[in-house]
């Protein structure tokens, strides 16, 4: 088990400890634990003030020396004994902590399980999927079962996580003890609500456990071309994308987490994933991460993403109920596995027209061959006219099995402050050159917005292509930045 070099990567994270191929707690902690999951008349663990007291006892005997934050145990204090009813706090020491503590005594026995299987999934397969860090650049996936991720969570509830080295790696924050600082340093009835969501997700799996499994991919769109992969494409590739724009379904009511079709739903904040879901944050990412707190899991071992880079998490349930650029969003909703698709799509090569330095038609953005020499196109064609007049809606394009539409919003357009129009427009440009079959855009009421429907069926009445729209949207936003115009882009472009 030492040995492993997947362990290896993820141990100075953890608070385990590691010892001839074994994995355990301190004694002193297997005590403590044992003790809580007996329940409150055995631990005296009856209060949050008493709660605190456990906190730092099972820190200590974990050598964890990094302070919690300012008036982290206040906010545990408070919440247990002020802002929850006495039936609500009777519940949670009685029955939902002794079966934390229970879930924590299991982590050891459960990574080791959980590597066995990522051992029999390599040799089955030939894909890595074990616990890791997954670094910058680095594309790869992990498979965790629900209940590992009930266990990991627990720790960040108990802040058993070290974090000395977290900041320096790019890691984002894992351990709770902000989020409760934050409740009791400035009370706002948001931080409340997020943590009563990681209350009821713990009383949910501590009576019933879930038994699927949650997978976490890092996504990279390679900077440099490469013959089996979608790589990164520049300004010039997407200006002459010859695939059609996909369908393009507007929802000016509603929430894009209530979806009700298979697809993917984009989370477009911050380059660390959770932006502020364990601090103050409290606007579209961070509510995403507390309804499915089985997300907060990635934030253990994913650090911040670049601009080429996306993360893709499948299976992470929804517990909880609430009311109320174009490369990161391609690299979001590509699918590498469906790089086939493509080729069967476009076996020319006329995935778009481009000039090498020999002026002849290449295929700049895929390479299909074996060393460095690109597929030619036709002669002075981008690509094949069967596929230029095509319905964007055909199967041949759009309705391959497995290939879920997308299901989005206004992507940074809050503390962002970014234009909606043109954002709606980036994000429907990625989806169609992913080949997603559809892309569902929940406005959020946006006024904006409002004519975002008839906007983009006027365009697909025209047939445009991903390149065409792309250099529409180019010659606008020069035109604003030359002060030219000063209307907003669905004004300029209609007719």
């Amino acid at each position: 088990m030492d040995k492993r070099q997947d362990l290896k990567s993820i141990l100075p994270y953890l608070p385990l400890l590691v010892r001839e191929s074994t994995l355990f707690w301190p004694s002193k902690v297997v005590e403590a634990l044992k003790s809580m999951a007996k329940g409150p008349e055995h631990s005296r663990v009856n209060s949050g003030e008493m709660l605190s007291v456990a906190i730092c006892d099972i820190r200590s005997s974990v050598s964890l020396l990094e302070p919690l934050a300012p008036f982290a145990l206040n906010g545990y204090a408070l919440f247990f004994d002020d802002l929850v009813s006495r039936a609500e706090s009777t519940k949670w020491f009685e029955e939902v902590l002794p079966a934390l503590a229970n879930f924590l005594l299991q982590l050891p026995s459960l990574l080791e399980s959980h590597y066995q299987n990522a051992d029999d999934f390599l040799k089955r397969c030939g894909n890595k999927t074990g616990l890791r860090i997954l670094g910058r650049q680095e594309a790869g996936i992990v498979f965790l079962s629900q209940e590992l991720i009930g266990a990991l969570l627990a720790c960040s509830f108990f802040c058993l996580f070290p974090v000395t080295n977290r900041g320096s790696n790019h890691l984002p924050t894992i351990n709770f003890d902000e989020l409760f600082a934050s409740l009791y340093e400035s009370y706002s009835e948001n931080q409340e609500n997020k943590i009563k969501c990681i209350v009821h997700y713990f009383e949910r799996i501590s009576s019933s456990m879930p038994v699927g499994s949650v997978s976490f991919e890092r996504k990279v769109l390679p900077l440099d071309h490469h013959p089996l992969f979608i790589s990164y494409p520049d300004a010039d590739a997407w200006s002459k994308s010859v695939i059609p724009l996909c369908p393009f379904e507007a929802h000016s009511l509603g929430l894009m987490e209530d979806h009700s079709t298979d697809s993917l739903q984009v989370d477009f904040a911050n380059k660390y994933i959770g932006g502020g879901a364990l601090r103050r944050g409290c606007v579209q990412e961070e509510i995403h991460f507390m309804i499915n707190p089985e997300l907060i899991a990635g934030m253990l071992f994913l650090p911040s993403m670049a601009d080429n880079e996306a993360i893709d998490i499948v299976g992470a349930e929804r517990f909880s109920d609430y009311n109320g650029e174009t490369n990161k969003a391609l690299c979001g909703f590509i699918d590498q596995s469906n790089f086939g698709q493509y080729e069967k799509l476009f076996p020319d090569g006329g995935l778009y027209e481009a000039n090498d330095e020999d002026n002849m038609p290449r295929n700049k953005f895929l390479l299909q061959e074996g060393s460095s020499t690109a597929i030619e196109t036709n002669e002075d064609k981008s690509v094949n006219p069967m596929l230029r007049n095509s319905d964007p809606k055909s199967s041949q394009f759009r309705n391959h099995k497995g290939f879920p539409g997308i299901v989005t919003g206004n992507w940074g357009c809050g503390a962002f402050g970014g234009d909606p129009e043109l954002k709606a427009i980036i994000q429907w440009l990625a989806a169609s050159q992913a080949l997603r079959p559809l892309m569902s855009y929940y406005t959020f009421g946006v006024e904006a917005l409002e004519n975002v429907g008839q906007v983009t069926q006027w365009i697909l009445s025209h047939e445009w292509t991903v390149g065409d729209l792309w250099n529409m949207m180019v010659e606008y936003s020069s035109q604003r930045l030359k002060g030219e115009t000063s209307v907003g882009f669905f004004t300029w472009l209609l007719p």
